[in-house]
This record gives structure tokens, C-alpha cells and sequence, in this order.
């Protein structure tokens, strides 16, 4: 799925620093944030929770044009994403800067599409990698790396080789890592020990009656 393109964001630089004024911007709807990257120096920033999580929830990778206080947006990427471990809301978030023209290494969601005949046939599906690292230009990043399961069989395999990416994005991960596997279930293992046991049992008894 390809990148939906660059959000922006306000923000307001914050000067309040450690947990008694995080706790405060929190509760007034907001995240504290962390801006770094590309040599400059950290900004300390507050940013609006709702429009935060609506931004997040098109994708880790959305490039973000961050505008804090009204000045030059700054892209950035958001990463280092905290959340509270009971209710999810976020609690802070770190984001680098980026430049538009530079390739940068991003971790990218694998989303397997479609239901493979294998599975049709009583086969498992089992993914054992859910992400791929890739390198490309922020705004080429895609939101996910689709792939299309359908004709896959049981025992049929996917590699990371088998991924299809759109132009500009590089894989850097080993073309043989797999990706995904249709398994032989355990109704389908019981099955066939059964069609095994019938038919040399059938061939016993012919066997037999032709003693």
C-alpha cells in the first residue's frame, strides 16, 4: 500500500521538563514529544493527542510536517511511540527528522491478502515475519508491503524474495527469510493417516483373497 503523503501536525515547543509537567500536558489532551535528527538540536514539543493517534492510525510511516509555533515545517517521522499498558493512550513520542530526498531505513508491516487455497483445503497459514526493512525516501515509504496468497498451497511458502515493492523502495532484508508457510493442520495429518490405513488395510485383504 502506498504512502498517503505528508500530514501536518502543530505543535508548541514546551519548556516544562519531567513527569510533574508531562502528567499536567496529558491530562489537557496533550503528548509530549521529542524532536531530534539530522544535527540539529532536540526540541522538547507538545503535540494534540487526537490528531496524533488519527495520524498514527494511517501508519507508522506517515511522513509528518510538523509545524512548531508557526515556524518552517520540519519533516519527521514519528518513532518511539509510548503508550499507557492499560488504557493506550499515548504518553510520548520521539520523532526524527528527515529530508525529503534522502533514503532512510524504515520497518515496514507485511500484509498477506486474500485466503490461499491451502487454507481452503484445511491447511494452517502461519506468518512467522510481520515486518521488512526497507530503504527508500520518506514519502515513497509504503504503509505496508501487500502480497497476494490466494493460489499459495499446502506447504506452499513466502519469502521475503517473493515480496513485491513499488519503485524507489530498496529491501535490505535476506531475499530467503520466510515470510509465511501454509502448514499441514492436524485434521488434515489425521485424515491421511486414516486414508493410508484404509488403503493398506484394502490391500491386505486383497492380498489375502487372492491367497
Amino acid at each position: 500500500m502506498s504512502n498517503t503523503g505528508t500530514t501536518t501536525l502543530s505543535a508548541t515547543i514546551r519548556s516544562g521538563r519531567g513527569k510533574g509537567p508531562a502528567r499536567q500536558i496529558r491530562m489537557q489532551g496533550g503528548v509530549p514529544c521529542e524532536v531530534y535528527g539530522l544535527g540539529d538540536d532536540n526540541q522538547s514539543i507538545t503535540v494534540d493527542a487526537h490528531e496524533l493517534n488519527l495520524i498514527l492510525a494511517k501508519g507508522s510511516n506517515t511522513l509528518i510536517a510538523l509545524s512548531i509555533d508557526g515556524g518552517t515545517d520540519q519533516l519527521a517521522l514519528a518513532r518511539q511511540v509510548n503508550r499507557h499498558p492499560v488504557k493506550g493512550t499515548l504518553t510520548h513520542v520521539d520523532f526524527v527528522r528527515v529530508h525529503a530526498d534522502q533514503a532512510i531505513n524504515a520497518d515496514v508491516a507485511i500484509n498477506l491478502i486474500g485466503e490461499s487455497a491451502g487454507v481452503g483445503e484445511g491447511g494452517l497459514l502461519e506468518q512467522q515475519v510481520f515486518t521488512v526493512n526497507i530503504s527508500a525516501k520518506p514519502q515513497s515509504i509504503p504503509t505496508s508491503i501487500d502480497h497476494d496468497i490466494t493460489d499459495l498451497g499446502v506447504n506452499g511458502q513466502v519469502r521475503i524474495g517473493d515480496l513485491v515493492v513499488p519503485a524507489g523502495v530498496e529491501v535490505l532484508d535476506d531475499p530467503d527469510v520466510l515470510v509465511a508457510i501454509i502448514s499441514v493442520s492436524r485434521a488434515m495429518a489425521a485424515a491421511q493417516r486414516d486414508g493410508d490405513d484404509e488403503a493398506g488395510a484394502a490391500g491386505g485383504s486383497g492380498d489375502e483373497a487372492g491367497q
